[in-house]
């Protein structure tokens, strides 16, 4: 038996929560350097408001209906995911962490002892006593029924924000309300060439001959109607699995044309793809650089891309800063102006497993396991940036445009809101 807990609207409601008088105005959260709205409250929906749509095509639409527009502040909803999370794990038996705003959480054992409706919604009470978000929580046999049940709770108030789909004949009834295209893992390809077949509903779907999507589609497909049949084929996954690669880009805030803001932008993305290479406790061997104009510019179009192995797996911040920054130099070319950069970390080993190399010249510094976890422990209990690299600049002009950035409440002391009694 699993439950899915989605926070609703995660990053506006992220916004609202340390802020009670913006709660029921239109809200808005737009992506990095302020460029397109990827985030809005129910109240900004209603009023139209398009997700993806440029943030300067629909200003005009903002100012006439009131709209507060945030721009994304990923340190507060970061935080504030965590918080969910721990409240789950503390409450439910296992839970594996889907998305930044969804977790399915494992309910074995739960139905034997508590009415499965009630339980829903003391996850939902306790989440928004702790973390001020708003739940919607849908309970099934298997994690495909647990998302349909997700949507219902959230797309019909009636329901309290909590819909239990343990019982058949509800399953079946909900199936029919349900179009193919939002069924779990049924994207847009999929689901009109389902409709070209005859099967527009998610109960169809499930009442259809396993042979005959078999024969027309892949095992993928099969295992979604067996779930949406009550038979589970996908498990809990408490541990995310081993990443393959680390990628750390950002556009820019304005256009770089010139060379050392360029070299700032990639060391301090070489210095944030190696904290989150410590992170995964793994070394890395590969470092390569990219670098790139806008493609829809006037100007003339440039890209480039250039990587370099190691000899010896590293997870020292200074070797990879140094190999980001020769990469640099071998696609570097004057005269245009940048819009974005990025660095990529790959052909990772697990600590110990890697063979030192009698040849290398950069064999591995004395110390620096310890200077690192120097380093990530400061910047973890005193903040990022607290120490870092001259390579990696002061101003940083370059940094993306964020100019309607909400306080860090959560992260910062400096932001912890001041509560006064008179």
């Amino acid at each position: 038996m699993f439950a899915l807990v989605d926070v609703n609207s995660f990053y506006a409601s992220c916004e609202t929560a340390w802020r009670p008088d913006l709660r029921h105005k239109p809200v808005v959260v737009l992506s990095n350097n302020d460029g397109c709205v990827i985030a809005l409250s129910a109240e900004a929906k209603a009023i139209g408001i398009k997700r993806g749509a440029p943030y300067f095509e629909q200003r005009e639409l903002f100012r006439r209906h009131g709209v507060v527009v945030f721009s994304s502040n990923y340190a507060l909803y970061g935080d504030m995911s965590q918080r969910v999370m721990t409240t789950l794990e503390a409450m439910c038996p296992r839970v594996e962490i889907y998305s930044i705003d969804e977790a399915f959480c494992d309910l074995i054992g739960v139905r034997n002892c508590r009415d499965l409706d009630e339980f829903g919604r003391e996850i939902r009470a306790t989440i928004r006593q702790h973390t001020l978000l708003t739940v919607g929580v849908g309970i099934a046999q298997t994690k495909t029924l647990a998302k349909l049940a997700n949507h219902a709770a959230k797309k019909w108030t009636k329901t309290g924000g909590v819909v239990d789909l343990s019982n058949q004949i509800r399953q079946r009834k909900l199936m029919a309300l349900v179009p193919v295209e939002n069924v779990w893992g049924i994207g847009r390809r999929i689901s009109k060439k389902l409709e070209a077949m005859g099967i527009k509903t998610a109960l169809e779907l499930c009442d259809t001959d396993i042979r005959f999507i078999r024969k027309h589609f892949s095992v993928v497909l099969e295992r979604t109607v067996r779930e949406l049949r009550g038979e589970s084929c996908l498990g809990l996954e408490e541990f995310a699995p081993a990443k393959q690669e680390i990628v750390c880009s950002r556009s820019f805030g304005e256009r770089i044309s010139d060379y050392q803001r360029m070299r700032e932008a990639v060391c301090s993305y070489a210095a944030r793809a190696a904290e989150k290479l410590r992170s995964e406790h793994q070394y890395c061997r590969y470092i390569s650089t990219f670098i790139k104009t806008s493609p829809y510019a006037a100007d003339p179009f440039y890209g480039n891309s250039v990587g370099q192995r190691l000899l010896t797996p590293t997870q020292d911040t200074r070797d990879i800063i140094n190999a980001a920054v020769r990469c640099l130099d071998h696609i570097w070319r004057d005269g245009f102006r940048y819009q974005k950069a990025g660095v990529m970390l790959g052909d990772f080993f697990s600590q110990g497993v890697a063979q030192l190399n009698l040849f290398d010249d950069n064999a591995p510094k004395p110390n620096s396991a310890a200077l690192m976890s120097v380093m990530d422990t400061l910047n973890m209990k005193d903040g990022k940036g607290t120490l870092y690299f001259a390579g990696q600049g002061i101003t940083q002009s370059w940094q993306m445009r964020r100019e309607m950035l909400s306080p860090c409440y959560t992260t910062r002391l400096a932001d912890v809101p001041i509560a006064r009694a008179n």
